[in-house]
Parts: structure tokens; sequence; C-alpha cells
């Protein structure tokens, strides 16, 4: 008698309704930095980071491969559809998170770190780079071919969420505590202010046995072991460790921010332990640091983010301001100008607002830049002197030699040649530089390169925020922005952008807008060209060197980028979500500069709003570095032509089509 093959079992479905997340979905997240002070917990950090690592690297080539060999099978795909071509070379989410646990299982030593979750949530943080090269998204674009990243890139290990309908369940890395019990702990039972020393000592597993709350059949009380979802004392990230670990729970305390004002947050975000959903492990670059990086547990919580009773009022006051604005984006100012959207004189007067850097700002950036050429230079003098044979000598060094030589001296080693790197024929080195031995101290001063730029990067986001709160807090929160392609900008300017950062300041503006019951709506620069007409509706043609509007028909005269920005307030939409469909409504510009008068002009020439961001004398606008001397912005023309505006592509603006509430015999197209 044959013995029945034994069948594969499937779960049934669910029965239970689907779980989906309150708030419309909005998810925030708050940072918390790990004191790590053990070096055994340190070890095992480094050792946690660097098998996830390993793991990772090992499923980017295995989708690069399957990648490559998708490309490659074009017959295949054009008989048997792409579909079944992606099937049989496994390019799917499952697939590879099945590599992921091969990878897992096959090496010996990742098990005794890593667990099958974190192999597989890293399996598909993976997938999504590839996806994004498979398909395309709604605008027809696919991103590049999926590469395997660089190992001081690696930053995060994503944890997996916590489940919302089963009790104690947290599979990775999971957040214990509660915010009484830590800050009774480092109060002492609050008698004093919050203390938390630089060494926090790491709390211990619960232990003994816990009430149930039900009773058993002889009629006792139920008791169970106690586990970390028993500890309501100080705030820790707890790790069990992999399959084949040894070594217990990884305990790491949490530091919670004590700073001024910022006790309202932490309660916001740690007070409801509910509403804790994932914890990702992520580490940062920090050259004093033991082993050059510092830990933070980034927990997202369900729910929107934390705003201050400042920034929740400035927002509702913003949001009854009955006006209407536009915004005109430039390489190093924002010119900001609204009107009250009656537009009727008796309920407000026009506003304008400049946004330049101060020269407090100008000075400071001077200094950092300095200091980073200062690093750059350090940087390659160490490379050189570490790899000698990888260099030739300098002209002058070759000279030198070259005398000493003659004079029958003995030669002289040099320890830092300044010449070109040895390469081939075609130009390319002999030697990769990743192949090059690097010194304790290029990669300490590496580090401290990399830890000045995230706090530069930091700063600029938090310049960004506190300019868009206070153009909407004096304009309003619907505004009309036009539809430029920054990139354009950067190939023309370079890295004199990362000090204005314009594309920075409008997503912020767009945040705020969105933030305050607005929007910021985004305008063709084909249909509307606000920048070549005035407000009469007259087409008023300047070249990128005119900074300064001056109408024919109507005698206006302003600056450029206020009049731009006056203009973009009465652009109107046929679909608000598809710049395209913008047109220019030249029937209420004119009754605007008709019912406002000489407010109006006021508002074009100077900016209306005191705002600290705009010395006097603000205005002046970045060139591309040209032959000869060039003359300043603020200038009416300059001696030498500047490349015009450019004008973005048919697929990224849109044709121009008909322009409603315009005056045909005014505007030539």
């Amino acid at each position: 008698m044959q013995r029945a093959e034994s069948q594969r079992k499937f779960r049934g479905k669910n029965k239970a309704p689907k779980w989906t997340k309150p708030d419309d979905g909005i998810v925030s997240v708050m940072v918390l930095p790990l004191a790590v002070t053990d070096p055994a917990d340190l070890d095992r950090l480094e050792k946690l980071f660097g098998s996830m690592w390993s793991i990772k690297r090992a499923v980017q080539r295995d989708a690069r491969a399957k990648v490559d060999a998708y490309w490659a099978a074009k017959h295949e795909r054009d008989e048997q559809g792409a579909k079944a071509v992606r099937q049989r070379l496994g390019l799917s989410r499952e697939d590879l998170e099945r590599c992921a646990y091969a990878h897992l299982e096959n090496s010996g030593h990742l098990k005794h770190h890593a667990s099958k979750a974190l192999a597989m949530h890293m399996a598909d943080a993976v997938w999504n780079g590839v996806q994004r090269h498979l398909f395309p998204d709604t605008t027809g674009k696919r991103f590049g071919r999926p590469k395997v990243g660089r190992w001081h890139d690696f930053t995060r290990i994503p944890g997996r969420a916590r489940s919302h309908t089963t009790e104690r369940k947290w599979e990775t890395f999971r957040l214990v505590g509660t915010l009484h019990g830590h800050a009774m702990a480092y109060t002492d039972g609050g008698q004093h202010t919050l203390t938390q020393p630089r060494r926090m000592p790491v709390p211990t597993a619960p232990a003994g046995t816990v009430p149930t709350g039900k009773t058993t059949a002889s009629g006792k009380p139920g008791m169970r072991k106690a586990t970390w979802w028993d500890h309501a004392g100080s705030l820790a990230v707890v790790f069990a460790g992999g399959p084949d670990s040894n070594r217990g729970d990884l305990v790491l305390p949490v530091r919670v921010p004590q700073g001024p004002g910022q006790w309202a947050r932490v309660e916001h975000f740690l007070a409801n332990p509910g509403r804790w959903h994932k914890v990702d492990l992520v580490r940062r670059r920090k050259a004093s640091a033991p082993g050059g990086w510092v830990y933070e547990a980034h927990l997202m919580i369900l729910g929107p983010g934390y705003a201050s009773p400042a920034v929740r009022e400035m927002r509702e006051q913003a949001a009854q301001l009955d006006r209407v604005g536009g915004v005109d984006g430039n390489v190093s100012n924002l010119s900001v100008a609204s009107l009250p959207a009656s537009l009727d004189p008796t309920d407000g007067a026009p506003a304008s607002m400049e946004i330049t850097l101060t020269d407090e700002e100008k000075a400071r950036l001077e200094r950092e830049a300095k200091r980073r050429r200062g690093r750059a230079r350090a940087l390659e003098r160490s490379r050189r002197s570490t790899n000698a044979p990888q260099y030739g000598l300098s002209e002058r060094q070759a000279k030198r030699a070259q005398r000493r030589a003659d004079a029958g001296l003995t030669p002289k080693a040099v320890t830092v040649p300044g010449g070109a790197r040895a390469a081939r024929s075609d130009g390319m080195p002999k030697q990769a530089f990743r192949r090059d031995r690097l010194s304790v101290n290029y990669r300490e001063l590496r580090a401290r390169q990399a830890e000045t730029a995230a706090s530069a990067a930091e700063n600029r986001r938090r310049r960004a925020r506190t300019v868009a709160r206070q153009i909407i807090a004096a304009h309003g929160p619907v505004l009309v922005v036009e539809d430029c392609d920054i990139r354009t900008w950067y190939r023309l300017w370079g890295k004199r952008l990362s000090q204005t950062t314009p594309g920075m300041l409008i997503a912020a503006l767009d945040r705020e807008c969105r933030a305050a019951g607005g929007r910021l709506v985004r305008a063709s620069t084909w249909s509307t060209a606000l920048s070549q007409h005035c407000l009469c509706g007259e087409r008023v043609t300047k070249s990128l060197r005119d900074r300064e509007h001056k109408c024919i028909a109507c005698g206006l005269v302003g600056k450029r980028d206020l009049v731009s920005a006056a203009l973009a307030a009465f652009v109107h939409f046929r679909d608000v979500d598809d710049p395209k469909t913008a047109y220019l409504d030249t029937i209420a510009s004119q009754h605007a500069q008709i019912a406002f008068g000489e407010g109006l002009e006021e508002a074009l020439r100077e900016s209306t709003t005191p705002c600290q961001n705009t010395p006097r004398g603000a205005g002046r606008v970045a060139v591309p570095r040209q032959r000869g001397t060039s003359a300043h912005r603020t200038a009416e023309r300059r001696d030498q032509a500047t490349p015009d505006e450019t004008r973005p592509v048919r697929d990224h603006a849109g044709a121009p089509g008909p322009r409603h509430g315009c005056n045909p015999q005014l505007t030539l197209w």
C-alpha cells in the first residue's frame, strides 16, 4: 500500500477584518539616540551591521544578475510576455526574500547575528529599487540599473512593524519601557529635573511571574513568566538576536531629548505606547565616537508629527487669510507677492517679500567652504602619501630632482608626490581608487567631513522650514509657483545653488501650505511666460540679464521677480493637478492694477514685509561664471550677455494652448 504523497498546506483566507492605519495612514518618525557605551554591545552592533550588509550585498548582486538576464531575453519577452520571463528568472519580492533566506542559511556565521525577519525586510528594500527600474512611474520614467552599494553608505537596518491585532508580537527591534518610568528613573522619583548621564545603565529584564488575569481549572489565578512586555522602567531598544545566537538579548538604552522646550514633543511621541509602530536601527558617522559611528533608533508612530503651539496658531491664522499669491523662485532669491482674493482694496493691501542670504549667512557659508576645501586638500595629501607609487612627480618636483642629479647629489625621497596618477594609454588609472590603502588619519578626517556635511544639510532644512512659515504667515497658504526644472539651473550655476537651495525652499513651502489647509500649485512656464508679461497684458520681452521690469504701455516699473510673482497670483487652471492647463488671466490683473494703483506699484518696487532674511540692497542674482568682468545683477543691464532663461521641454511644461482672459492684440506668441 503506497503512502499518499504529502501536499503542501496553505493557510486559508483571514476571516478577521483587515487592519488599516488610523488617521488616513499618516505616520511620523522620531529620532531616539542610543546610549551605547559598553564595548561588548558596540562589538555586537558592528557585527550586526556587518552581517546585514553582507546579506544586502548578496541580494543586490543576485537582483542585478537577474535584471541583466531579463533585459537580455528580448525575444522571449516578445513571445511569452514580460511576466513569464520575470517568473522564470525569479524577479519578484518573494523570490528575493527566498534568496536572502538562502544566503542566511548557507552562511554559518550570519545566523549568529541576524534573524530571518531582518533578512526578509532587507530583501524588500532591495526589491523597491529593482521595482523602480523594471516598471515606469506615472510619467513613464524608469530608474537606472540597480547597483551594489558601498559599506559607508549602509546606515539603516529596517525593522519589522509590530502587530496591532495580536498582543505581544514585535519580532525584530522593539521599544520597551514607558515614558513615565523613564522620567522616574532619571529624576529620582520626580525630585529634580531630568538628568541623563553619559553612561546610562542597561535595564534588566523582568524576572519572576506575573498574573495573566485569568483563572485556572482549579480556581487559582493564572500566572506566566515575566517578559520584556512587562518592563515599565526606563526606555530601551531590545533585539533578541539571530536563531543561533547564544549571547542573549541586545539591550540598548534610549536617551530622550531633554533640551529646552523638548518635553512636549517627547510626550507627543512616547506617552502612548499603543501608537508605536516600528523601529529602525540607524547609524551615523561621528569621528569622536568609539568606532566612528553613533547609533539611533528611528521610531515610527501612527499619527501626525509634533507641531508646537506657536506653529499651530500661526497655521490657523494663515488659513484665515483670504489672499492669493505667487512665488517666483530664482537662483539666489525667492520673491513672493500676494493680494486679497476679492481684489478689493478695502480687504487689504498688496504685500511682497524677498528671501535672500544675509551678510552673516554669506560669511558663514564662505567660512564653511574654506574649511571644506582645506579638508579636501588634506584628504588628497593623505591619499598621495599613503599610495606614493601610484602618483608621479609634479613639474616642480621633477625639476628639483633633475637639479640634484646634475649636481651629483643623492636623490631625495618625495613623500607626497604632486603629479598625475599613473594611468594607461586610454587615461584609466592603473590601480582603481578603491584599491588604495587608507590611513587611520584619512578615515577619521573623512568621517569628520561626512559629519559636517550632515550638519550643514540639517541647517539648510531648518532654514527652509523657517522661511516657509514666514511666507505663509504673511501671504496665506494659497500660492502659485512656476513649474521650473531646477536641474537646468544646476547645469548653469552648479554648486552655487547649494547655498540658497531654491528647490528645498519650494518643497518646504509646499508642505507648509498643505499643513495650513492650502496648496502650492505649479504652473507651466510655457503657457504663462510670467517673466515676459506685464500686469496690463502687454508682452515685455526680457532676457535673463534684465532684472528690472519696464512696461512702455502702462509705465509700470518694478523688480522683475516681484512682477512675475504678482502675475502668478492671476494664473488659473482648467485642471489644478496638470501644470500644462495653466493660463494667465490678464483681465483680472488689469483690474487689480487699476484698483490698487500706487500701493501695488510700491509693492513691486520694494519688499513690504519685514524679514530677517531680507537685508538692505537685496535682490542680487547669481550668474554663471564667464570670461571678463560682470556687473552686479542689481544694475539694469550687463555688458556681457548671460544665458537666456531655459525653456523646458514639451514633455515637462506642455505646449502652448488657449490662454483665456488674454487680449490677442497685446500678447504675441
